[in-house]
Order: structure tokens, then sequence, then C-alpha cells
């Protein structure tokens, strides 16, 4: 429901794990292979002596120092701007804001109803259900509609079509005191917090 680049996420996860493997790989080839580890000294000695070399042409006029650390320092610092653009596009999509209506009373003027209302009363009602090891309530703003998220743990054996049912019950409640029909989202997941906790039968 939130706006996490999720296909980014995963392609740099993924270019990230193939990098970690092939440097893992070439390691043990190196303390294993003598032919690769002599490869490897001739080749990255012509690599040094290559870098020394474009340092060495590239320096100032009268100076020792090579403007080619000028875009070293402006690549770094474009690489960290991707960065936190990046972490500043996760998690993005959350509201604080469930409802909003006109009231046209003696003092006209819009009211608000915060996400925490939803968020507060769901997770009250569903704080102290023997049959879930855990409940979260969120609110997120779907295209610039308020919309609620709420994911359940339960536990072993315990029926999610009539949890869902019991959850969406508590929401049609919601919407009375709201005043407001609000779009859910129920996930309903199971972890290790599922498999090795207290299993509790349902009645």
């Amino acid at each position: 429901m939130n706006s996490t680049p999720t296909l980014l996420n995963r392609t740099l996860i993924a270019v990230l794990g193939l990098v970690l493997l092939v440097v893992g790989g070439l390691l043990m080839l190196l303390a294993a292979v003598p032919a690769v580890a002599s490869w490897w000294h001739s080749w990255s000695a012509g690599v040094w002596a290559g870098a020394n070399d474009a340092f060495n042409a590239t320096r100032f006029p009268g100076r020792p120092e090579s403007w080619l650390w000028i875009l070293v320092a402006l690549a770094l610092l474009v690489l960290i701007g991707l960065m936190v653009a990046w972490v500043a596009q996760q998690g993005k999509g959350r509201s604080d804001v469930l409802a909003v209506g006109y009231d046209p009373g003696e003092v006209p003027g819009d009211v608000r109803i915060g996400g925490g209302v939803a968020e507060q009363a769901l997770k009250h009602a569903l704080a102290h259900r023997p049959d879930l090891a855990g409940a979260t309530v969120t609110t997120y703003d779907v295209k610039g509609t308020p919309a609620v998220k709420v994911r359940l743990l339960p536990r072993q054996g315990v029926a999610p079509h009539l949890l869902a049912e019991e959850v969406f019950a508590l929401v049609a409640a919601l919407e009375l005191v709201v005043g407001k029909n609000i779009p859910v989202l129920v996930h309903i997941g199971a972890g290790a917090r599922t498999r090795f906790s207290r299993a509790e039968r349902v009645r």
C-alpha cells in the first residue's frame, strides 16, 4: 500500500548479492588455486600502474595533485545523494489523516479525524485476543484516499477466513463511528512468532 520502490530494492539486492558472490568466489580461488593467484598479481599490478600513470598525467601545473581527485569526490557526492534519495523513498505513503469532511454548522470548517483513531481503536480491539500472536494497524494514503492496513499474525489452528470476517466487522463498527467508508487491507501472515508461541484453541 505504500510507495516503497520494491522493484528497485529487489534489483539492488540482487546486484549486491551477485557482487558479493563473485568476490567470495574470487577470494576462494585466490587462496586455493596458485594459477589464479599469479594471474591476480600480474593483473592488479598492471591496473595499479595504469592508475598511477593516469593520475601523474592529470596533475595541476606546478602541483603534485591530480584533478582526477575532484572527479572522484564529485562521483562520491552523487553516490551519497542517490543513497539519501533511495532511503527517503522507503516506507513512504504513511498518512496521519483518516477522514476529512466539511461541517456547515454554526462554525463552518473542515473536520479531520486522525489516522491514530483507527490505529488505536483496532489495536485495542485486537490486543487481548487469544487467537492472535500479534497485530499491527497502519494508515496509508493511497492515491489521495486514506486507507487502513491491518496485519495479523494468527496462532496455529486459527481459520483465516473467520478471523478476516471478524476484523471486517470491527472496521464496519469503526465506519459507523467515523461516518465514512474506509478502504481496508487485511494481511494475515505467519512467522516464527506464530510457530513458537503458546497455542490456544479459539472458542
